[in-house]
């Protein structure tokens, strides 16, 4: 697909969320920031987050629900900005509450059962005030955390770790009606969904593997996954490392399209807000060389809990 360049020069963007008024609400991880990029392609800062703020999503009372996954060790190779292992001034994994009007950052949550949170990757908001998130853990010299996927309330009552363990459980997306949760894992490169029963409740497939999800489809070659959005016809659109792109997969595994962009590390993607002229636009982020394009998409995007 033809790419419109809309921002250049971010320090590793991910977490995109496009707003009513055109403009994109995204993370520089590398820099720690919140940002708007105006349709004119100008960035502003709306929030210092600190440590490595990843995905993003609109809450109930309009603010924006941050996971921070605590920063990264950082690599230039051949002009790629890389994340890397946990630094030495990692300062833990959090969920964020940031006021877009003020700029102010408050922590929501940091633990689930007294389990410090690792690594929060990408988020989305369901219709019964709450949220679903992966922990996607953290990699040092000689070893790495477990992952999974957790729920919680978005008023700080409530935090319930649904599915645990996954390998580097990464994006997060919920079915057209909220009915089904998908989670994509980074190292094996593979998508699973789990039915949602109710508000941060999965089905249970086999009693003695109770966090065992349906199998939905698996890249190919080198590829591995990173974060997803899901089409309005239950299509889920995954962003693609390595095999730099996005990879289209049909609700029930039996298609799978790459789209290719022009970066090795493309990390996520959004669809313009419903009702808006770019509500079939994909506005996806090319992480490794730090730009933000759009794409005209066959479709545009299942309807959020939440936009602005």
């Amino acid at each position: 697909m033809e790419q419109r360049d809309i921002a250049s020069g971010l320090a590793f963007p991910e977490g995109p969320v496009a707003c009513r008024d055109g403009s994109i609400l995204l993370v520089e991880i590398a820099r720690g920031t919140l940002v708007r990029v105006g349709s004119d392609g100008a960035v502003d800062v709306v929030a210092e987050c600190g440590g490595g703020p990843n995905g993003v999503a609109i809450g109930p009372d309009g603010a924006a629900y941050v996971c921070n996954n605590g920063g990264f060790e950082w690599h230039e190779r051949m002009g790629v900005l890389v994340p890397g292992n946990q630094p030495s001034d990692w300062s833990g994994g959090r969920i964020e509450r940031v006021d877009i009007e003020t700029g102010s950052v408050d922590i929501l949550y940091a633990e689930c059962d007294a389990h410090p949170l690792r690594g929060p990757n990408d988020i989305v908001f369901d219709g019964a005030g709450g949220f679903w998130f992966t922990d996607h853990g953290k990699t040092r010299a000689r070893d790495r955390d477990l992952g999974g996927l957790y729920w919680a309330r978005v008023d700080g009552s409530e935090i319930r770790e649904v599915v645990y363990p996954l390998d580097r459980p990464n994006g997060v997306g919920l079915a057209p009606g909220g009915r089904r949760v998908y989670v994509a894992e980074t190292g094996t490169c593979r998508l699973f969904a789990w039915n949602v029963t109710e508000p941060g409740v999965v089905e249970v497939l086999m009693p003695d593997q109770p966090t065992l999800g349906a199998f939905v489809a698996a890249g190919s070659g080198r590829a591995m996954f990173d974060s997803l959005a899901v089409e309005a016809d239950g299509t889920v659109a995954v962003a693609t490392l390595v095999e730099g792109g996005i990879t289209r997969i049909a609700a029930d595994g039996s298609d799978l399209e790459h789209v290719p962009f022009a970066d090795p590390l493309v990390t996520n993607i959004c669809f313009g807000a419903p009702g808006t002229p770019a509500e079939t636009t994909a506005y996806i982020t090319l992480s490794g060389t730090g730009r933000l394009v759009a794409a005209d998409w066959p479709r545009g995007g299942a309807p959020l809990a939440h936009v602005i």
